[in-house]
C-alpha cells in the first residue's frame, strides 16, 4: 500500500480521537474530561434544540438536567437517567442528524461511564 491514500470518515464526534501512525495500546481505558461549564452549555443547547423540535411540553427532563447541572455538585446518576430517556425519544423521532444529537453526545461524554446508556440509545 505504499503511496496509497487511505481516508477515514469519522463523522461528527466529541471525545477522544487518536490519530496514530503504527500501533497503539491503551491500558486502563481512555478518558475525556468535560467541565461543568461545558456541560451546562450543552444542556442549554439541548433545551433550545428540544423546543425548536416542538417538544416544549415534554421538556421536563431537559429542564431538570439544566437545573441539576447548575447546582454546585450535580447528581450524575440523576442526569444520566433523564438523559437516557431523552436519547431514546430523540432516536425515535429525530435521529443522528437532529440538532439535539450533538449536545446529547457532549453531555454523555461529561457523564463518563454513566453516559454509556445514552450513547447506546443514540446508536452507532
Amino acid at each position: 500500500m505504499k503511496g496509497d491514500i487511505v481516508v477515514f470518515n469519522i463523522g461528527s464526534r466529541q471525545g477522544a480521537i487518536n490519530n496514530v501512525a503504527g500501533n497503539q495500546t491503551i491500558h486502563g481505558g481512555q478518558h475525556v474530561s468535560f467541565t461543568d461549564a461545558e456541560a451546562i452549555a450543552s444542556a442549554g443547547a439541548l433545551a433550545r434544540a428540544w423546543r425548536r423540535l416542538g417538544l416544549g411540553e415534554s421538556a421536563r427532563d431537559v429542564d431538570e438536567i439544566e437545573r441539576e447541572l447548575k447546582q454546585g455538585a450535580p447528581d450524575r446518576e440523576h442526569v444520566a437517567s433523564r438523559l437516557t430517556r431523552i436519547a431514546q425519544t430523540v432516536t425515535a423521532i429525530a435521529g443522528e442528524g437532529s440538532a439535539v444529537h450533538r449536545p446529547l453526545v457532549a453531555l454523555a461524554g461529561w457523564l463518563g461511564t454513566l453516559g454509556s446508556p445514552v450513547l447506546h440509545a443514540l446508536g452507532p
